[in-house]
């Protein structure tokens, strides 16, 4: 696969898999844009990467769906961020993304399985 190739493939992949990766962290507590960001990247080890040019779109639209809620908060000495927490149908949307992403996950491991291939 051709480097330009392997990228699209990774951004078509992050693309399909953003809105459950956003959803998730915001299940356990509210976070601000840059903290999502930060965590998205710690916790792939730095295979996952979002800029703020793509995480904010995605931020607006899951609000303007009613799947997540944003606020600003003001804190003494820092500028104001806005927070963002998962809805009640959020959190329903995250229960079946999840269950249809695991689903997805399985079927490609079984198909590309050394054995299978």
């Amino acid at each position: 696969m051709s480097t330009i190739n392997a990228q699209k493939f990774d951004r078509e992949l992050k693309k399909g898999g953003a809105e459950l990766l956003v959803l998730s962290l915001l299940e356990a507590r509210p976070r601000h844009g840059y903290e999502v960001r930060k965590l998205i990247e710690t916790r792939s080890d730095g295979v996952l990467k979002f800029n703020a040019a793509s995480l904010y779109p995605l931020l607006y639209r899951l609000e303007e769906r009613g799947w997540i809620e944003g606020r600003w908060v003001e804190k003494a000495g820092q500028r104001r961020r806005r927070y963002y927490k998962l809805t009640k149908d959020g959190k329903k949307v995250l229960a079946a993304q999840r269950t249809i992403w695991q689903s997805f996950v399985a079927a490609i491991n079984r198909v590309t399985e050394l054995e299978n291939a």
